[in-house]
This record gives structure tokens, C-alpha cells and sequence, in this order.
């Protein structure tokens, strides 16, 4: 791995070599040695720096991008951080079609960023023109000179990971990883990494993590597409109505869903019990490797990797506020969501 001494000639030159870090307490009842990949260290506080980034310099490779150009693309958010940060850097334009799961918070963010932002309904189909994915593709054919990243469809996603992700893991590891648990939105970080550490030792347990309302889970054990999987969810940039090309299902083993709730829990006790400040995927994925490790899937020689996908500042106004909580139905009546907050008069 890079080590970032001295001076970087830019940010992003801080994408990648993200820490390991062990976890002492959240899953002390567990069988193994549990190990998070904390990819909120990266500059745009999320592993989707590593796709950003890999997907322009490819396009600039192929003579695709000139400076100049627009750079299109579908996001939750945290993908359009990432793209909106590499066009600074490099002097592209940036719009962005956002899912209205979307807090405002990472909307202003983008805006910020100076990306130009179009926020479509998140409880549509994928086909239907309000939708992200087709409201992008019409920017898209309205726009001279501009690339569509298509995260979703884009072979260059997974191989962002089996480059950099899937690598790091092994390294830091020393290749003792014996499972890796991760989310699954597009597939690209689940099916790069994946593919690289299987590649390394075939016996490594890639688990994916799916939620309630999408359709992957059902679609890895079946191969079929049940429409009746899908209603609307709360987790964002995890789990899909569309099955993306970008996911290898070759190389998951096997799915684990999550509620909304519990990953919303499992985020908040994640922050005050290992000093984690993460994003709702992350608190989904804590949540499933604890699921996958009552179910017996760890024993005492495991050494598992939890992708930790983002940073809890991106949440602030949905699983950080006690009253998005409790206008959700979940109100938190564990006392580490309650700490006291006291003005001075």
C-alpha cells in the first residue's frame, strides 16, 4: 500500500490505503476477530472516492473525457461527493440525479461542491423517466460532451476495488482474512473485492448485506427478479429494485437482510461504543455481520473484515436526530442514544 508522507500534489492523491481497525466491544459475544474497513478516512468521506476516481482517469485514458467536458451521474449522495470532488480537482463540470432519500444535508453538500443537482422521487421504478437512473440518461443525451459514469452498469466499478480495496485487505491482513461482510448497492466494492480475495484463497466467505425492500437477496438464491420484494426502504445506497450489471453474484456466498431500524440502531452504538462515527450502511453492515455470527457463520479462528462504506456526518439529520428517529417509529429507548444536552442561560 501508499503511505501518504510530506506533501500530496492533491487530495486526491489521500484515496485509498484506508486503516483496519479492530473491534473490541460491539461484538465482544461473537466467535472471531472482527476487523471494520474504515473508508470514511478517505478525502470525500466514503469508499466512493475509489470508483470516482478510477472511472474519470480511465475515461481521460481512452481520450473519452477532455477538460472541459461534464461529468453525469446517478447517487444516493456519497458517490456524487466523490465524482463532484475528482471534477474540482481535474476541471470538470458535475450534474448529479439524486435519490430523494437524499438528506438535505448531503444535497447542500453536493451544491457546495458545485455540482449542478436534479433530486428525483426514490419510490418510483427504475424505468420510469422521474426515476435517477432515467433522468440521468436524459441529461446525458441533452448534453454535449459529457460522460455518464453509470455506476450501476459500469465494469469499472468493481475493478476500482479489485485494485485497490481487494488488495489492501489482503495486505493488512496479512492474508489471514477468512471472511469479508459487504454491502451491496451497485456491487462493485462486493464483487472487486470479492473477486480479488477469492482469486487469493478460494475458501475466503464473502457475505453480502441486503435490506428489507430490495431485491438482491432473492435474486442471488434464485435468479429470478420478484417484484414483489420491492417497497420502499429507509437505508440508503444499499440494496436495489434493479438487478446492476456491475454486481458479480458468482462471488457472494451468500446475502444477509437487515431492518431499517437495526442498522439505524447499530450505527448509533457503533459511535459511543468504538468511537466509529459512520453512515447508515455502515450501521447496516455491523448489524448483518452480528446476524451472520448468531447464526453460526464465525468460529473462534475467523477473522472477518466488515467494509465500513461511509461517515456518519452524512446522517446528521436522519439517524443522528432523536427526532427523525422517533418520526420514524424507531425511537431509541437505549441509554446511548440519550445523551443530555443542557443550555447555560
Amino acid at each position: 500500500m501508499k503511505k501518504h508522507k510530506g506533501i500530496t500534489n492533491n487530495i486526491l492523491d489521500l484515496v485509498g490505503d484506508t486503516p483496519l481497525i479492530r473491534l473490541n466491544k460491539i461484538t465482544a459475544q461473537l466467535n472471531g476477530q472482527f476487523l471494520v474497513k474504515y473508508e470514511a478516512f478517505n478525502p470525500g468521506h466514503s469508499m466512493k472516492d475509489r470508483i470516482a476516481i478510477h472511472i474519470v482517469e480511465e475515461a481521460e485514458r481512452r481520450g473519452i473525457l477532455k477538460k472541459g467536458n461534464t461529468v453525469i451521474e446517478t447517487t444516493s449522495g456519497n458517490t456524487g461527493f466523490s465524482v463532484a470532488l475528482v471534477c474540482i480537482i481535474k476541471g470538470y463540470d458535475c450534474i448529479l440525479a439524486v435519490n430523494s432519500k437524499a438528506s438535505k444535508g448531503k444535497i447542500n453538500m453536493l451544491k457546495a461542491m458545485g455540482a449542478k443537482v436534479y433530486v428525483c422521487p426514490a419510490n418510483v421504478s427504475a424505468d420510469d423517466p422521474r426515476s435517477y437512473y432515467e433522468v440521468a440518461k436524459k441529461l446525458h443525451a441533452e448534453t454535449a460532451g459529457s460522460v455518464y459514469i453509470n455506476q450501476y452498469f459500469n465494469k469499472l466499478n468493481s475493478e476500482a476495488h479489485y485494485l485497490s480495496t481487494g488488495p489492501e485487505i489482503w495486505e493488512q491482513t496479512e492474508g489471514k482474512v477468512t471472511h469479508v461482510v459487504v454491502a451491496s448497492g451497485t456491487g462493485g466494492t462486493i464483487s472487486g473485492v470479492g473477486k480479488f480475495l477469492k482469486e487469493k484463497n478460494p475458501n475466503i466467505k464473502v457475505l453480502g448485506v441486503d435490506a428489507y425492500g430490495s431485491i438482491l437477496k432473492k435474486f442471488h438464491e434464485t435468479s429470478e427478479l420478484d417484484i414483489k420484494e420491492i417497497y420502499p426502504y429507509r437505508i440508503e445506497g444499499l440494496g436495489k429494485n434493479l438487478i446492476p450489471s456491475a454486481t458479480d453474484f458468482s462471488v457472494i456466498d451468500t446475502f444477509e437482510k437487515v431492518t431499517d431500524e437495526s442498522a439505524a440502531h447499530r450505527a448509533r452504538e457503533l459511535a459511543v461504543t468504538e468511537g466509529l462515527f459512520t453512515g447508515y450502511t455502515s450501521g447496516a453492515v455491523v448489524q448483518a455481520t452480528i446476524q451472520y455470527g448468531q447464526k453460526g457463520f464465525f468460529d473462534k479462528n475467523s477473522v472477518v473484515v466488515m467494509i465500513l462504506p461511509d461517515h456518519g456526518s452524512r446522517y446528521m439529520e436522519k439517524i443522528y436526530s432523536d427526532d427523525w428517529m422517533q418520526e420514524q417509529g424507531f425511537f431509541d429507548t437505549q441509554k446511548y442514544a440519550h445523551a443530555e444536552v443542557e443550555f447555560i442561560k
